[in-house]
């Protein structure tokens, strides 16, 4: 395995979600007022629920956090039930009873526009403090899409074969084909990273991510250094629980 990050091992996805927010409540407890870049899909959900049961039992306290949206399926409004912001709020911003938000707008009548803003929403808010990741089935971040380099920006994205079969279970009808993503030059400023990954048929491409070179044609290998945290459960490693 190449140094630079940490690896915590999970029995299975509910200790990934405990692990894992033990993980973001030190973060939020060394800085409350903490900007946090979230990611939607079926892996961090059990996180955001035992995030949401702290706060409901008074254990933690995300009030003062900023949630970043990660990505959103172009044309979307932010009503649509279907879209990622949708989808954030729900899971993510009202349950923890956050109310300072950063949107990714893909209804603009200029995406390049909408782009430039959130950057320099980001901007002003002093950059990403963490990041709260997914692993796609073919190694992506939000939706850089391989090849993806580490300085590619918040833009407008194709989305590959596999990211439309990944993301059909969410959808009744065709998925979109565009998406506008945080950049990979945004979301590797992070100052901390964790990388959710659950499920045996992540085994192959969290291999890759841990084992093979950095490469753009894994976006998700280019994640290193020491405040990068990987929280996998055994089946996605390929160990023994």
């Amino acid at each position: 395995m190449r140094p630079g990050r940490t690896v915590r091992q999970a029995a299975d996805p509910q200790e990934v979600a405990t692990l894992a927010a033990d993980l973001i409540a030190e973060q939020v407890k060394a800085k409350p007022e903490l900007t946090v870049l979230v990611a939607t899909g079926s892996t961090p959900m059990l996180t955001y629920a035992e995030l949401a049961r702290r706060v409901q039992a008074g254990e933690l306290d995300l009030s003062r956090v900023t949630a970043v949206q990660l990505d959103e399926y172009l044309g979307l409004s932010e009503t649509d039930p279907r879209s990622l912001w949708n989808w954030m709020q729900r899971s993510f911003v009202e349950p923890l009873g956050i109310t300072r938000t950063v949107r990714l707008d893909a209804t603009a009548a200029d995406p390049r526009a909408a782009c430039a803003d959130y950057d320099a929403q980001i901007a002003q808010l002093g950059g990403i403090d963490l990041a709260i990741l997914g692993l796609g089935p073919n190694g992506h971040l939000g939706f850089n899409e391989p090849p993806s380099l580490p300085d590619a920006p918040t833009r407008v994205t194709d989305l590959t074969p596999e990211s439309q079969a990944s993301n059909r279970v969410y959808w009744n009808a065709e998925v979109p084909l565009q998406a506008l993503t945080a950049g990979m030059n945004v979301i590797l400023a992070a100052r901390a990273t964790l990388l959710l990954v659950t499920g045996a048929h992540k085994q192959d491409i969290l291999g890759r991510v841990l084992h093979a070179s950095s490469t753009p044609d894994v976006p998700a290998s280019l994640l290193n250094g020491p405040e990068v945290t990987v929280v996998a459960d055994a089946a996605a490693l390929g160990s023994p629980a």
